[in-house]
């Protein structure tokens, strides 16, 4: 069965994005992205690369991981004011939104229906594993239905943000098992957890 993912990036104090919601990684953005770390994205995960960046560095792997992106309302307006409308045409591209009604690409399927029921039919299909981009509040939506966070851990703090999981997450100590860790030289953190089955 396929696993759904969250692979995110975070700042130590559990943040994903400023308080505004904004690109922190866009031109005007205050996250630091060093060769390393990209150099590691292009590697491991090059599917996870929008689509411009693919281009920019001449990715053409379809990478292992994941065919499927799942991306909440918030974060794919964010590529819109970007004038982005698919930031990942090399993936299958799910936008869950109850107020956007029509679809500003082809290629980007609007899903209106409840994330977790969603999740859970795409994980019996065929094909490789889905990848939770985020962000928060659709995060928040799925906690029950992640498999394994992979958490990009930036060092950097901010203070106040948007956590990791926001909306209505119901107080649910969870327990994760640490499967894998890459440390690089600028001081990210690739973090790979698997939910505990015990």
């Amino acid at each position: 069965m396929r696993k759904l993912v969250y692979l995110v990036a975070s700042t130590v104090d559990g943040f994903v994005a400023g308080p505004d919601g904004a690109d922190p990684t866009g031109p005007d953005g205050f996250w630091p992205v060093p060769q390393d770390y990209l150099a590691h994205l292009v590697t491991e995960y090059p599917e996870t690369l929008p689509g411009a960046a693919r281009t920019a560095l001449r990715t053409t792997a379809p990478g292992t991981h994941f065919d499927t992106v799942l991306e909440g309302r918030r974060s794919y307006e964010t590529g819109l004011r970007a004038g982005v409308t698919n930031a990942f045409p090399h993936l299958r591209h799910l936008v869950f939104s109850r107020t956007l009604t029509t679809s500003p690409d082809p290629d980007v399927e609007l899903v209106a229906t409840d994330p977790v029921a969603t999740a859970r039919q795409l994980k019996l299909q065929d094909g490789k594993d889905l990848w939770l981009v985020g962000g928060g509040s659709l995060a928040g939506a799925l906690y029950p239905e992640i498999d394994e966070l992979v958490v990009k851990l930036a060092p950097l703090t901010l203070g106040t943000g948007i956590p990791l999981f926001s909306g209505t997450v119901p107080f649910d100590p969870t327990l994760w098992e640490l499967t894998d860790h890459t440390a690089l030289r600028s001081g990210a953190l690739f973090l790979t957890y698997r939910r505990s089955s015990a």
